[in-house]
């Protein structure tokens, strides 16, 4: 399995690099690991205690973030290599200030892993979520480097616990410990012999909390609100956005409206605005007069988690597709959350569900159903909204849980 483990990755990285004139992330994953061994080498020093956390990606970093800044703010003198798999992690956070460096991680081939690990030479390893790399794993368990799963979340259908699974599962007993968000994946966990395991929550609930704590204020949103209750659409895509829009077009005065796309290049909000018979205006263009708009469209990045805030019902997107964004962002504020159907990987989705701060729809009927109970039963709503935020409130803590349970090699006491 070894020898097909090794030939995937190669293949993997052949195909990236033949797709990267035609594809602009297959471009930014091959130049970005270009001369790799030279910059780590300039820019970490392996005599340094070098504390080294991957991500995936952009979603594995905000579960990561509340545990680096803990580091750094704990251990100042410790220095941070962040990795990321993704372009889409990297490109927008190798600036993070809080990492002394971000960079690519490199393929995971035996001769990649051999010399990243004796370059950074790092006291400690923390992988974010899913990362699981047969080559590095076994090196740092080789070196004796403690390595840590944080925010883990494990399914009965991954390789770790099928009958061929059994090369998968020896990555698992690499780990020092792994943190895990809930019980049923410590079960799993422990039916295979990993033992090494403890129910820490989930880290996102930290960092969404920390975000609402330090949240700005958004003149225009306030000002386009104008004291109606609002509607915010969180990175939608294309089906949440032709169910909304067909509703809005029928009841736009119902609330105000917001959108946020996924993608906000021109051509998607072109796109999006022609959608509506109301009036749109785009944040950018956004003036006093405007504010007579029924609908509103940020057409720029960051503003995300602060805008909900001013939301009395937020939709969020990607249910129709490979899964839902962050409910949490919302749901902090004491939003009710709405989503598409392809939610049930997601925890956060099927237990806020299940404690009545969230509901799914799969068409129009369910979205203009949902809409109307919360917004005719103002009991049901603030049942509804009150859910949202004490589901928050109580899965907080994971980042502490982990802190007291995470220890360096050359180090006798925990972090905290």
């Amino acid at each position: 399995m070894k020898y097909f483990y090794n030939l995937g990755i190669l293949i993997y990285v052949l195909l990236v690099r033949l797709l990267s004139p035609f594809n602009s992330k297959a471009g930014l994953w091959t130049s970005g690991r270009k001369n790799w061994k030279i910059q780590l080498s300039e820019n970490v020093n392996p005599i340094d205690t070098n504390i080294w956390i991957h991500c995936a990606s952009l979603g594995e970093f905000e579960q990561g973030r509340p545990l680096i800044e803990a580091i750094k703010k704990m251990r100042p003198e410790f220095r941070i290599l962040l990795t990321f798999f993704s372009p889409s992690g990297f490109e927008i956070r190798k600036n993070y200030p809080n990492a002394d460096y971000v960079c690519y991680l490199p393929a995971d081939t035996p001769g990649n892993a051999r010399k990243f690990i004796d370059l950074a030479n790092p006291a400690a390893v923390i992988f974010v979520k899913y990362e699981f790399w047969n080559n590095y794993t076994l090196l740092l368990n080789n070196k004796d480097i403690p390595l840590y799963l944080v925010s883990g979340i494990f399914r009965n259908d991954q390789h770790f616990f099928k009958w061929y699974g059994g090369f998968f599962r020896r990555m698992l007993l690499r780990f020092r410990h792994i943190f895990v968000q809930d019980a049923t994946s410590a079960d799993l966990l422990k039916g295979i012999g990993v033992e090494n395991v403890t129910v820490a929550g989930d880290t996102r609930f930290d960092r969404v909390i920390q975000i609402a704590s330090s949240a700005r204020d958004i003149p225009q949103i306030e000002h386009f609100r104008a004291g109606e209750k609002l509607f915010l659409a969180g990175s939608s895509w294309h089906q949440d956005e032709e169910i909304l829009s067909r509703y809005i077009n029928l009841y736009p005065a119902k609330m105000k409206w917001v959108l946020a796309p996924h993608e906000i290049d021109r051509a998607n909000i072109d796109r999006l605005e022609k959608l509506f018979t109301t009036s749109v205006v785009r944040l950018s263009e956004f003036t006093e007069k405007s504010s007579q708009a029924r609908v509103l469209i940020i057409d720029n990045i960051g503003m995300l988690s602060s805008a909900y805030r001013y939301a009395y019902i937020a939709g969020i997107g990607g249910g129709f597709g490979k899964g839902i964004h962050n409910i949490l962002e919302a749901a902090c504020w004491g939003v009710p959350v709405m989503f598409g159907p392809n939610h049930k990987k997601f925890r956060e989705a099927v237990e806020l569900i299940t404690n009545d701060g969230a509901r799914t729809f799969s068409s129009f009927e369910e979205f203009t159903r949902i809409i109307s109970d919360w917004m005719s039963d103002p009991e049901q709503y603030a049942r509804s909204a009150q859910a949202a935020a004490k589901y928050v409130r109580d899965n907080a803590g994971a980042t502490d849980k982990i802190l007291t349970g995470i220890s360096l090699k050359d180090i006798n006491n925990p972090f905290s």
